[in-house]
């Protein structure tokens, strides 16, 4: 017999013993391979969850506008360092700047103001609670990349005059209208009434969170006259293009400097926010995510590495003589090294396939929250994670049978 022919052989009586042992010890190897399974598991839900935050962040971002800047009174975020005390004293963002950023930018494609807050919206007798209640001027749509499905948006004439009309988003609209055409409808808002003209296109939910079809936008100044504008303005600039983006958000930070009657030494009192700012911090909590998650993986493979060793020392003592038969009978050394890695190994699979089989089903429970799909890429790492361990923990119970003395083997009882 060829060496190859001797070592396929080897292979396939190896897998056969393997599945044989782990099929009279079912209990037993379920239980060894418990921190494989859970290992495994972790490592996969990590994986999933991590690219659903980058789904969900890359369509969010994309709610948020391409190459946009938002000038407001603070900065984004918040945490044990953020100076609340410093930014709740910076003045007010006006609808005023508006005109001052037209006028002076040479990059800003649309300019555009929102003021926003949760409330209610009632139409005959239904009723919408925490709706997402925003007072915009004409080019917010502009800015935050929003689409009408039926209907229109309002004019900069229906801004300047304050008139009553609101654009719903699509959850909204089904909600209070059900069946009905929602256009030309009258809802009361703040206890006023507004004409519905236009439907936005269905977005979905911010971060896997908010969700941005259960809103409801008017004209600043109709939005003013109820709730007011003395606070929580926030100025978006939209530009044309990546490069124009790069230039422009420190040209808008010179013209708001200038409007501000900022002298050379004196702090920014207004904040340039960008989306960007979020992937820094999404890059931060996957960070924390992989640190916490990797260490636990790890620990658990380990244990479980050490148990499959434990008890592949338990299955060498109790074949020692099978291995001094086969031994007797001209198996060579690297053959029975061979069988009880095999054996180590299909173990370790057996609980990385186990570990899958949890982890589906989970993601598909995360992905009810936000998208968690699972690559194949970490299926397959799975699968050379366990035979990794299998090879690294069965390799010294395997070398001691190996080594083992047949006629010992022989005479033991």
């Amino acid at each position: 017999m060829s060496k190859v022919s001797r070592f396929i052989n080897s292979t396939w009586e190896g897998l056969k013993i393997s599945l044989g042992a782990l099929g009279i010890n079912k209990t037993r190897s379920i239980l060894t391979t418990l921190c494989i399974i859970i290992g495994i598991v972790m490592v996969t839900l990590m994986n999933a969850i991590s690219n659903g935050m980058d789904a969900e962040f890359d369509k969010s971002m994309a709610m948020m506008g391409q190459n946009v800047v938002y000038v407001e009174k603070q900065p984004w975020g918040g945490g044990p360092n953020y100076k609340w005390w410093e930014y709740r004293n910076r003045p007010e963002m006006r609808l005023s700047y508006i005109e001052e950023i037209e006028d002076a930018s040479r990059f800003a494609s649309y300019v555009s103001a929102a003021a926003a807050r949760g409330t209610s919206i009632r139409f005959e007798d239904k009723s919408a609670e925490e709706v997402f209640l925003a007072g915009v001027t004409d080019d917010y749509f502009n800015t935050a990349g929003l689409s009408i499905e039926r209907g229109r948006i309002f004019t900069s004439q229906e801004v300047r005059s304050g008139s009553k009309v609101a654009v719903l988003g699509a959850t909204l609209a089904e909600k209070l209208f059900e069946e009905q055409n929602p256009l030309g409808k009258t809802i009361r808002v703040g206890g006023q009434k507004f004409r519905v003209i236009g439907i936005l296109e269905k977005q979905g939910k911010f971060l896997g969170l908010a969700d941005m079809d259960r809103r409801a936008t008017v004209p600043i100044t109709a939005y003013g006259q109820i709730f007011g504008l003395r606070s929580g303005i926030q100025i978006a600039v939209k530009f044309p293009n990546e490069e124009a983006f790069e230039e422009g958000q420190y040209e808008i930070e010179g013209i708001m400097r200038r409007v501000r009657q900022l002298d050379a030494k004196e702090d920014n009192n207004f904040e340039i926010n960008k989306p960007q700012a979020f992937e820094a911090q999404l890059s931060s909590f996957k960070a924390g995510l992989y640190a916490v998650g990797g260490g636990l993986t790890a620990l658990s493979l380990l244990i479980g590495g050490i148990g499959v060793m434990n008890i592949m020392f338990v299955s060498v003592r109790e074949r020692t003589k099978e291995i001094g038969i086969r031994k007797a009978v001209g198996a060579k050394s690297w053959e029975i090294l061979y069988q009880f890695l095999i054996e180590a190994v299909v173990m370790c699979l057996m609980g990385g396939l186990m570990g899958l089989l949890i982890a589906y089903p989970l993601s598909l429970l995360i992905n009810q929250i936000f998208i968690a799909t699972i690559d194949v890429s970490v299926v397959i790492a799975a699968f050379i994670l366990c035979s990794i361990v299998g090879l690294v923990f069965g390799f010294i119970p395997a070398y001691k049978a190996a080594k083992s003395d047949p006629i010992d083997s022989l005479r033991y009882e």
